[in-house]
């Protein structure tokens, strides 16, 4: 699972790297924050890679590939793919909601979420975000924080 992980994430990074010409913003970030869902509560961390396309001058939708891990030990890599929408709020920050699977090992599971990115200066981002987890067995909700670079 780990290799799938690390390899969907590069080849996420380095398309986005790689083909800025036809799209407007790629982007890669590392993030952590707390899970919790059934009377259980974790920290997380992962990471991510996305490209957002501009829908005029104020609005945008995007792409994203990401690899999150609840630190508990024995916990799966949740694997996401998640499409956003979203608003530029300023030319600094960009509010969005997001909607997509996690892939597990145990279970596929769709997921909503939310999230503001504030730029600070002219590549560095950071992010607030919530995801709720639509579960079989248990849902679960994310707060979360990421740091990362746009290209």
């Amino acid at each position: 699972m780990r290799r799938v992980v690390l390899t969907l994430a590069a080849v996420a990074a380095s398309a986005a790297v790689a083909s800025p010409a036809f799209a407007n913003e790629a982007r890669v970030e590392a993030r952590g924050g707390v899970i919790w869902g059934g009377g259980d509560e974790e920290a997380t961390a992962g990471i991510a890679a996305g490209y957002d396309f501009d829908l005029g001058s104020t609005a945008f939708a995007g792409v994203e590939v990401s690899a999150d891990k609840a630190l508990a030990g024995g916990a799966d890599i949740g694997v996401g793919f998640t499409g956003r929408l979203g608003v530029k709020a300023s030319e600094a920050t960009k509010l969005y909601v997001d909607g997509g699977y996690t892939i597990t090992d145990g279970e596929d599971t769709p997921h909503l979420g939310a999230g503001v990115e504030q730029m600070f200066g002219k590549s560095l981002y950071g992010k607030v975000y919530y995801r709720h987890n639509f579960s079989d067995f248990t849902d679960t909700d994310t707060v979360g924080v990421g740091v990362g670079v746009k290209f």
